[in-house]
């Protein structure tokens, strides 16, 4: 009877002990702060860039103590706009938006202030509304960069300025900067460059950009005119320009500029079938957008986040109000010194970079 009664005792106690336990660890404490939810709504996978930039972003994100919540849109600004929604119903602190349709996406903006979460434009400015804040690399320096780059190697001739998508203001960015490298270099210099063409595009598509330089190719040559250089603002619409080229057995013959340093991209610079790539270090870009987004989603004001941060106010126009902006620097990329600047930065491997040159210098 006794042994009964002590195992009684011992198995209530256990019991009490359980619950206590649960009560104490199973609950949150109310007075801890909850997790900041970071929305990052992404316009593409497309690019090959665009995974590294998530990553990145992710990890410094995951650092400072915040979840990132990530939504691909596929190319379709109407589905970005519903997955801004869908993320604001789940209660996030801040929107990161790489939009794909720079006027129509200002509805996410619109419907996050409705819900006083702050918005931060990733890359890609967002059109006519009170976007907080902008981070991106210099566009216009990039674009400068690209026509520099190219008039180094062909001081005067025929050139093809080959925009990235008309809806992008950044494809506008970069043109504004060719032009200003191209006017600088001929007041300079003397010597002349004529546009032959200086069409936008649908997209920053590889295949659109072939298609169009071989039909342009083909247009000039039954006019009598030589292209001797074509300034392709990214490196997708290099690689089609490339494509072209190739087909009219005058590729690296014609210069050509790119931009994203891409693994092709730096591949066929190695190998001598694009002249130039403009290399913007996406980890800068992606830690640094996080950090941002953390401090906004904590109420922080731009103006104090700029200063935190150490980085020099820009106040960029969005056709409504001066946006609050942050500017990295591009770094230009050539055949010289792409092992001291993407190789050296891990951001691709040499062996990968070379790998279609014999022998693996």
């Amino acid at each position: 009877m006794n042994n009964r009664k002590h195992k009684a005792v011992f198995i209530a106690a256990l019991f009490v002990l359980v619950i206590i336990s649960f009560s104490c660890g199973g609950k949150k404490d109310p007075s801890a702060p909850a997790k900041l939810k970071i929305g990052f709504l992404m316009e593409t996978y497309d690019l090959d860039r665009w995974q590294r930039d998530e990553k990145y972003f992710t990890e410094r994100a995951n650092a400072l103590g915040a979840e990132v919540i990530r939504a691909v849109a596929d190319g379709d600004q109407d589905r970005q706009n519903k997955q801004a929604d869908n993320l604001l119903t789940q209660g996030v602190d801040a929107l990161v938006v790489i939009p794909k349709n720079l006027n129509t996406a200002a509805r996410i903006i619109k419907s996050a202030h409705e819900k006083n979460i702050p918005v931060l434009a990733y890359d890609r400015l967002i059109m006519n509304c009170d976007l907080d804040m902008y981070i991106t690399f210099d566009n216009e320096k990039v674009g400068y960069l690209q026509a520099e780059g190219i008039l180094k190697s062909v001081p005067q001739g025929n050139f093809i300025l080959l925009g990235g998508a008309a809806s992008d203001n950044n494809a506008k960015l970069l043109r504004q900067g060719q032009l200003r490298a191209i006017q600088e270099h001929q007041e300079k210099t003397g010597k002349k460059i004529t546009i032959l063409a200086d069409p936008f595009l649908d997209n920053w598509d590889r295949e659109e950009a072939r298609r169009r330089v071989s039909n342009m190719l083909t247009k000039f040559h039954a006019e009598g005119k030589t292209v001797h250089a074509i300034i392709a603002s990214n490196d997708a619409t290099a690689g089609g320009a490339i494509a072209a080229l190739m087909a009219e057995k005058t590729a690296g013959i014609v210069a050509v500029s790119g931009q994203d340093a891409e693994l092709a991209a730096c591949q066929r610079i190695v190998e001598g079938t694009q002249t130039i790539t403009i290399y913007k270090p996406v980890r800068r870009l992606a830690e640094t957008s996080a950090e941002v987004a953390v401090r906004l989603a904590k109420k922080e004001t731009p103006a104090g986040i700029m200063k935190d941060l150490g980085f020099t106010l820009h106040a960029l126009d969005n056709g409504s109000m001066k946006v609050q902006s942050i500017f990295l620097e591009p770094v230009y990329v050539t055949k010289t010194n792409i092992d001291s600047t993407v190789i050296k930065d891990g951001w691709h491997s040499r062996e990968k970079v070379y790998a279609n040159i014999h022998g693996n210098k």
